[in-house]
């Protein structure tokens, strides 16, 4: 997308790369704003060797997450389990290459010892709070004591606007839009930031590529520029304009502004 259509689509590789795009948005003489696109993996399997991770870097990606479901590397959803060793020798490499590490999917067993043995940056890029998500079968959430460790890593959980993420046993075959309120959403949000004692760790993490459609989300949402529909949500619980930007963009922004390599 980057390479055949460069005037909609930028690779963000570097922090100079982000800076670029931040300022073609920020310019007012500037025509057509190209949206920059960080690559995460999703599930590593097809990392086969540590020894690849140089190359992976070279072309440019820049988070990793072990898991989707299991595999060799990890626990993950629907398939318990901690880290293997091949996953303790893969976040070792990685982190010589200071890739950041999505906890996303992962099995609570495999990113607890994540928590504790990865040396560089990590994220949630998108999951919801286990514990409002009561007698879910699903591990696809996050708990507490994830959110905390990465809380206390500086990182940033995502929240995605999806039904089913969002009340426990919805569904788009048996159940209506209406039954699951972008209020829910908000919900999660305030969940980890009353976690934090701030609204510096939480982000949008709308997963909006992950095969739902509309019928799948909150009915507030019709467009992916229905998120601003959060904001006098946010608002009536109390968060200020500097705490929405946060919410909305800063949060992600200064975990790549820190994280990337510089060129």
């Amino acid at each position: 997308m980057a390479d055949s259509t460069p005037d909609k689509f930028r690779l963000i590789a570097s922090s100079r790369d982000l800076n670029l795009i931040l300022d073609h948005w920020n310019s007012p003489s500037e025509s057509g704003h190209p949206v920059g696109m960080v690559a995460l993996m999703e599930g590593a399997e097809c990392i086969r060797h540590p020894s690849e991770l140089e190359e992976w870097h070279e072309l440019g990606v820049r988070l990793i997450g072990p898991a989707w479901v299991g595999t060799r590397y990890s626990g993950g959803w629907r398939e318990p389990g901690p880290l293997t060793k091949d996953g303790r020798d893969l976040l070792s490499a990685m982190a010589d290459y200071n890739f950041t590490l999505d906890l996303s999917h992962m099995d609570e067993q495999a990113a607890i010892e994540a928590l504790d043995v990865y040396r560089g940056p990590l994220v949630g890029t998108h999951g919801n709070c286990a514990s409002l998500l009561p007698n879910s079968n699903s591990n696809r959430h996050f708990s507490d004591r994830v959110i905390e460790g990465m809380i206390e890593r500086n990182g940033v959980i995502g929240i995605v606007p999806f039904n089913a993420y969002l009340k426990v046993g919805w569904s788009s075959s048996k159940n209506i839009r209406a039954e699951a309120p972008l209020d829910l959403v908000v919900n999660h949000i305030d969940h980890v930031c009353q976690i934090a004692g701030d609204a510096l760790h939480v982000g949008i993490g709308s997963d909006f590529d992950g095969g739902f459609g509309v019928q799948s989300v909150p009915p507030e949402i019709d467009t992916v520029a229905d998120l601003q529909n959060l904001v006098s949500l946010l608002q009536a619980r109390g968060y200020s304009e500097t705490d929405i930007k946060n919410i909305f963009s800063d949060n992600w922004l200064t975990r790549l502004k820190r994280d990337l390599p510089t060129s």
